[in-house]
């Protein structure tokens, strides 16, 4: 009979080749896209090499503030002090870590990691994670649903004709349903279990809530104000609200595709938002690729430094 523990491995072990595999597809898709539209491409090159140095340096700056935030919503979805150079190194190196490994795993398993090297269990860790994850997941759809009432008609949910309409009504019914009988549904109820009571451990102490829910609204902003910054560095005339609107609605679409660092999908979802909004697609380009050089592009190397110093020194 086959141990629980080696069936759960297994399982893990077919879903991230699923994952790499998917990721992999993306990414060859993105490649031939961008060789089919390589004119757009290299004129948005030519569009951010020439930018506004000013407005660039204002983006630059709140890319490196993202880590900050990271390191305080992490700090926020545990009520123990962790050490803050360490826990603002491990974001760093986290990361660098995503743009490696698909859906999250690599910023995932340095700061579970990290969280176990400070002295929590690996399921305390997990949840540590899921909290975080869970925070700033409601923090970007509450921006969404505000921002999408103050800018009404920059987001136009898609024409569904009745049979499609009621088919996505009801697969959730069907999954609640059959979710109950399945052996997914146990572990699902344990895991939100879990969450449910470090949520309320996070809570019952104001400076950990404040620093869950502020963190994760100043890390969405900050990203938010990058693609702002460079939106103004190439002259494309759009406003701030709206940019961010878009950033925030490609970014969560994009999420929905496996890909390291979402390449190849978040950089399709934004140029497609932008292009969409009127932006041209050279323009678009130019911004994509602005946002991509100062979150991914300038911090992979040292980020993958600051990992291996962190290993080496065994604080992960």
């Amino acid at each position: 009979m086959t141990a629980p523990s080696a069936v759960v491995t297994d399982g893990i072990r077919r879903r991230a080749w699923w994952q790499a595999g998917l990721a992999l597809a993306v990414l060859v898709g993105a490649v031939c896209l961008a060789r089919r539209h390589w004119p757009v491409v290299a004129h948005g090159a030519g569009r951010l090499a020439g930018a506004d140095h000013g407005w660039l340096l204002l983006a630059a700056v709140a890319a490196l503030g993202t880590w900050a935030a990271s390191a305080l919503t992490q700090q926020g979805a545990v009520p123990e002090r962790l050490p803050p150079r360490r826990l603002l190194a491990a974001q760093f190196a986290a990361s660098s870590a995503n743009h490696l490994l698909p859906v999250g795993l690599g910023a995932g398993a340095v700061t579970i990691r990290f969280l176990m090297r400070c002295g929590l269990g690996t399921g305390r860790a997990a949840t540590a994670l899921a909290v975080r994850t869970t925070a700033s997941a409601v923090v970007r759809c509450v921006l969404i649903a505000a921002l999408a009432l103050a800018r009404p008609g920059v987001l136009r949910p898609p024409h569904l004709a009745p049979g499609p309409a009621l088919a996505l009504l009801l697969v959730p019914a069907l999954l609640a349903a059959v979710a109950p009988r399945t052996r997914l549904w146990p572990r699902c109820w344990d895991a939100l279990t879990a969450v449910s009571a470090d949520v309320r451990a996070v809570h019952a102490c104001p400076r950990r809530a404040a620093a869950l829910w502020g963190g994760a609204l100043t890390f969405v902003l900050l990203h938010a104000l990058v693609v702002n910054g460079v939106t103004r560095a190439v002259a494309l005339p759009l406003d701030p609200v709206r940019v961010t609107l878009l950033y925030l609605a490609a970014s969560s679409a994009a999420a929905l595709l496996p890909t390291p660092g979402g390449f190849g999908s978040l950089d399709a979802a934004l140029a497609v938002a932008f292009t969409l909004s009127g932006a041209s697609a050279e323009a678009a380009a130019s911004v994509v690729m602005g946002y991509r050089l100062l979150t991914a592009w300038l911090p992979l190397l040292p980020g993958l430094v600051v990992l291996g110093v962190l290993v080496r020194r065994r604080a992960l």
